[in-house]
């Protein structure tokens, strides 16, 4: 009785896997991704600060410009004081407040990123 060749074992090789966590820990990035109730708290909690942020720019801007028909009534005669205020006078604070707040969210964007990476 002639013998069947055995069958010749063949050896895939590949890029090494990289090894994955198997203790239960997810990357806060893995709970946005899949979209987890956790990864929408973190969402939420980046545009809760955002908006934050916005708000406290808001209620600055309506500080320095809502009382600016009352200060200019109250001086009918000085034309040249409410030109001076909206042309020159009013342009540093908002360039000031527009930078606070560009670098605020920035800022927050970064912690968030840092967050997410897990760094």
């Amino acid at each position: 009785m002639p013998q069947e060749p055995a069958e010749r074992r063949v050896v895939v090789t590949g890029p090494p896997r990289r090894a994955r966590r198997t203790s239960g820990y997810y990357r806060p990035r893995t709970e946005i991704d899949e979209q987890t109730t956790l990864g929408h708290t973190y969402v939420r909690s980046l545009m809760r600060i955002q908006l934050r942020t916005g708000l406290t720019v808001f209620a600055v801007l309506a500080l320095l410009i809502g009382p600016l028909p009352l200060v200019f009534a109250a001086a009918p005669d000085a034309r040249r004081l409410e030109w001076a205020v909206l042309g020159f006078g009013l342009y540093p604070p908002l360039v000031l407040l527009a930078r606070w707040y560009v670098r605020r969210a920035e800022r927050n964007e970064r912690d968030f990123v840092r967050l997410v990476e897990d760094r």
